[in-house]
């Protein structure tokens, strides 16, 4: 019997939505990829520490090192997106994580054999990185097979918060093992760590269906098909601009970076290596906010605004000549941690809700290609101009360039934006009158 005033028709509410926390495959990627990014920090330390106080290397070599490391994301980085939708997504996974773990060891081997040279470092990094181009792609395409289209964002903040505490501790523990143990050695504590991280993404009981290969496609015309989504998508572009350029400035600082802060600012290893744990505990506080704010100025509204704050918090790089050194370095790259955290998690969160799933590894690799490939280019010719003006002006000149990136963002649709598309066909057309509707 129908109580009065009570619809017999009336849906049952949804059931409240489980967390990833009690998600078992999402617990293992988690960790999988929290201990291969922690591993990925003491090896960014370590490697160059290596060039500089073991092979002695100079501005120019600094610069060939960080381009060879980003090299394979502008070689390969299109064709990767191709290959990676033709296999299961964990496998590449697991056996890039070994793969790098390999690779790794030859250093600390070689250390002590005697042989160990700038050109061995110069191999290792490229190969590496073309391992990291098809890992980074099919780990990116993996979150979206094992939870909800609704789950991302949060998937999505919880990989950024983890991955921000390794990059907080990673250098600073590294930073003290090298006052410890030659630095060849700490090397090998990258490949210990993604033993661990292919272990942890073995154990997903997650089946990915295998992809039919009787529906596959020329590699060329499967390539035209990710880079034309990107490129073709109005918001994407502009957001593809913003990052190519950003990460174009800023693989010149990074190139130089440590040489600078060793030689010029006079920092110590431990110092060093604190110095760049603590700033990068702003990424982890923007994993931990970036939700929130993104409620606060609107998801769409807050990829301008934190572009905007990256680039400007950039100066305190050049600045940490003429004000305290450990202070502007710390508050500086804590501001530009945050922003590019809450910028990532907006922008990847937004294109992976929005591509097919069939799509999303040439989606990512088109993104990866357009957005890292600059990277080789900028850190190769951060070592050039360095070694021809030095390298305080050179960082002038590059990070006014990174706070000039933000401009494709700043100035689009996306500025009025509170929330974005979740459906491919909201902004499958960039007329003025659809962008207005879509803005809130």
């Amino acid at each position: 019997m129908d109580h009065p005033g009570t619809a017999p028709d009336t849906p049952a509410p949804p059931a409240p939505r489980q967390s990833l926390f009690r998600h078992r495959d999402f617990r293992l990627l988690w960790a999988g990829d929290t201990v291969s990014v922690f591993g990925m920090q003491v090896v960014g330390f370590a490697m160059p520490y290596v060039a500089i106080r073991v092979l002695e290397a100079g501005e120019f070599q600094m610069g060939v090192l960080t381009a060879l490391e980003m090299l394979a994301f502008l070689l390969i980085g299109l064709p990767a997106g191709a290959w990676v939708d033709r296999w299961r997504k964990k496998r590449i996974i697991v056996l890039g994580d070994l793969s790098r773990a390999a690779l790794l060891l030859t250093i600390p081997l070689a250390f002590l054999g005697g042989w160990l040279s700038m050109w061995q470092l110069y191999v290792v990094a490229f190969l590496a990185g073309c391992i990291t181009v098809f890992f980074d792609v099919a780990n990116q395409s993996y979150l979206p097979e094992i939870v909800e289209s609704e789950q991302i964002s949060e998937g999505n903040a919880k990989l950024q918060a983890s991955q921000q505490i390794a990059i907080v501790s990673g250098p600073a523990l590294a930073g003290q093992l090298v006052r410890l143990i030659p630095s060849p050695f700490v090397v090998a504590v990258t490949a210990v760590a993604m033993g661990l991280s292919s272990l942890f993404v073995s154990r997903i009981r997650h089946q990915e269906p295998e992809p039919d290969p009787e529906s596959r496609r020329p590699l060329v015309t499967e390539i035209r098909e990710g880079l034309s989504f990107v490129t073709s998508h109005p918001l994407l572009r502009r957001i593809v601009m913003c990052t190519g350029i950003t990460n174009f400035a800023s693989s010149a600082v990074g190139a130089l970076f440590m040489l600078f802060a060793l030689r010029e600012l006079g920092l110590d290893a431990a110092t060093l290596g604190l110095v760049m744990g603590l700033a990068s505990a702003g990424g982890l506080f923007g994993a931990l906010s970036a939700e929130r704010f993104g409620r606060l100025v609107g998801e769409g509204r807050a990829i301008p605004i934190s572009a905007l704050i990256g680039g400007v918090a950039a100066f305190s790089v050049p600045l940490a000549v003429y004000l305290p050194t450990l202070p502007t370095l710390m508050i500086g790259w804590s501001l530009v941690s945050w922003a590019v955290v809450v910028y990532n998690i907006a922008q990847v969160s937004f294109r992976q809700r929005l591509c097919p799933k069939p799509l999303l590894g040439r989606m990512n690799a088109s993104i990866r290609f357009l957005v890292w490939g600059p990277m080789p280019i900028g850190a190769f010719l951060g070592g050039v101009v360095a070694h021809q003006i030095g390298m305080l002006n050179t960082f002038w000149i590059f990070t006014v360039l990174l706070m000039l990136a933000c401009a494709p963002v700043l100035f689009s649709p996306l500025i009025r934006m509170r929330e974005l598309p979740r459906e491919l066909d909201a902004l499958a057309s960039s007329r003025p009158a659809e962008a207005a509707d879509g803005a809130r």
